[in-house]
């Protein structure tokens, strides 16, 4: 089993940035791969980045230019850098684990919102 616990969240006006904290622990060691994903109000959950830092990452369109995944395997955490920040952006933003056995695992969650 692996546990996700998220911080970082908040609310910040538009063009502002955050940065999410993902710390993973339980079975490190069978993680593949990390990201984060996002439910908008009244929107299906999407994904915002995979990846992690020295490794190949994926990131929504939208999001491209403005947000970077990374790392620190030292301290089993996943962060995700949001700049230039947008209400569209609002949002419950999930970090997510695949297991190398396809187990999938989310966090609890954690709200950005930003104000125009």
């Amino acid at each position: 089993q692996v546990q996700l616990v998220e911080s970082g969240g908040g609310l910040v006006q538009a063009g502002g940035s955050l940065r999410l904290s993902c710390a993973a622990s339980g079975s490190i060691g069978t993680i593949k791969n990390m990201g984060w994903y996002r439910r908008a109000p009244g929107k299906q959950r999407e994904l915002v980045a995979t990846g992690r830092s020295g490794g190949n990452t994926n990131y929504a369109d939208s999001v491209k230019g403005r947000f970077t995944i990374s790392s620190d395997n030292a301290k089993n955490t996943v962060y995700l850098q949001m700049h230039t920040l947008k209400p569209e952006d609002t949002a419950i933003y999930y970090c997510n684990a695949e297991g190398w056995g396809g187990e999938t695992y989310w966090g609890q969650g954690t709200q950005v919102t930003v104000s125009s």
